[in-house]
């Protein structure tokens, strides 16, 4: 996940790439389940959207969860309109990586979701996650329903009392409802998968959701 310009700082409007009108990606079926990243969906099926650095080890971690459907990574959170990788590496797209966590809530509820996003990663890094630096890794949750987004907003304040308690410095990751999702390039979806070796930055700071 190397690119030469690592930017801190989200692009205004003006600065932002122009993107373009179509899709980049025409989703395929999950590499490792075989069923659909991209709808129509089991009605009963729920979506969640989080940002916790690299998307290649954060979708991972997501499907392997028991009760999850499906996944799928993507980019959310910025100005340009169906962006490809090499355009959020530069920094000018204002997107963050996620990854799209499509679950049965009768097998995992969504607070469950959120107690693994808090504790893998550090939601206090800011413009980066480890050693990736740069405006694409920083952490969100976007919320797909008003319930997501009070249950979201209702866990930073609880993981933020742990992780002062941690002695750790202030969450920063962003909570609002869900803009739009770009599909990611196809050679991205299930990405660890399909190359077992590949790089995976993911890891938490050793501090539990609970006490």
């Amino acid at each position: 996940m190397l690119f030469s310009q690592k930017k801190l700082t989200l692009p205004s409007t003006t600065e932002a790439l122009a993107g373009r009108n179509t899709a980049i990606c025409i989703p395929e079926l999950h590499y490792v389940t075989g069923r659909p990243i991209a709808p129509p969906f089991p009605k009963t099926i729920q979506t969640a959207l989080f940002a916790l650095g690299c998307f290649w080890g954060a979708e991972r971690f997501f499907w392997q969860q028991a009760g999850v459907f499906s996944t799928a990574v993507g980019y959310a959170g910025g100005i340009t309109p169906n962006p490809t990788y090499q355009e959020l590496c530069t920094g000018l797209t204002g997107h963050t990586e996620v990854v799209k966590v499509l679950f049965d809530p009768e097998q995992i509820s969504y607070q469950d979701l959120l107690i693994l996003f808090w504790q893998a990663h550090n939601p206090t890094q800011g413009m980066g996650q480890g050693n990736d630096i740069g405006t694409q890794y920083r952490s969100a949750i976007y919320t797909t329903t008003d319930a997501q987004l009070e249950a979201a907003l209702s866990s930073k304040q609880h993981y933020q009392q742990r992780l002062t308690q941690g002695g750790f410095g202030e969450i920063s990751t962003e909570i609002f409802p869900a803009p739009t999702f770009y599909y990611a390039e196809n050679e991205h979806q299930q990405y660890l998968a399909k190359h077992p070796e590949g790089y995976c930055g993911l890891g938490g700071i050793g501090v539990s959701f609970s006490h």
